[in-house]
């Protein structure tokens, strides 16, 4: 029992838990950018209508819907304990900050684009994942997806949000991919390089992904 407590409080073990979260969330993010990529068939949605019923109605998926709602807020709260921790262990702020060479300023600023990210989570599952869940449970049928995402994507506005949030994962995986590798003592110089490589173009795959949905509905390339 003393181990998980110490998995869930010491510095060592927040970093794991947050590597070890990451990277399932990560997983969903393969899944998820796989299922609204179906978009891009461009066949008036019938394909992404028949992957988003599945994803919507698969009692596995909804079972991982949880862990995946757990994982999330776990790697939230451990996230801004280590942010907490790290400005307590410097109370006086220096005039000037000397940073590494190999420091980057997406590395430093993961706390932000964390928080930009949530925000946008907050915006994105209002809009999509929470109306069709609550309409699902009161009225036993989904809401008209892709319909509503012509229709929120045709608002610049709305584009505008959702490539900012694009922008800010696309950020925090380039630096948190190969950082939950290195967390969980897997970063061996052997494949360190193929690490960063797979991070990087995950990172630009992934986020280009979720980018160009809402650009090709705004520009009528998806009808």
């Amino acid at each position: 029992m003393n181990w998980l407590i110490t998995t869930f409080t010491s510095s060592v073990g927040k970093k794991f838990t947050m590597a070890l979260t990451g990277l399932f969330l990560i997983s969903f993010l393969i899944v998820h950018a796989s299922i609204n990529a179906l978009i891009f068939y461009n066949d008036g949605g019938k394909i992404f209508t028949l992957g988003a019923h599945f994803m919507a109605t698969n009692p596995i998926i909804r079972s991982i819907e949880v862990i995946l709602i757990a994982g999330l807020l776990l790697h939230i709260i451990q996230g801004l304990l280590l942010w907490r921790a790290n400005r307590a262990a410097r109370p006086i702020r220096y005039a000037v900050v000397k940073h590494p060479p190999q420091s980057t300023w997406y590395s430093r600023s993961m706390t932000l684009l964390g928080t930009l990210i949530l925000l946008f989570l907050i915006i994105h599952t209002s809009n999509f994942w929470i109306p069709n869940r609550t309409h699902q449970f009161l009225y036993d049928e989904e809401l008209p997806l892709y319909e509503m995402m012509i229709e929120r994507f045709s608002n610049p506005i709305e584009v505008i949000i959702y490539l900012l949030g694009s922008f800010s994962l696309f950020w925090h995986l380039l630096h948190g991919f190969a950082s939950a590798f290195q967390s969980l003592g897997l970063d061996h110089n052997k494949y360190r390089g193929l690490i960063r490589f797979s991070g990087n173009a995950f990172a630009v795959i992934i986020c280009l992904t979720f980018a160009m949905m809402p650009i090709s509905i705004y520009l009528q390339w998806i009808k």
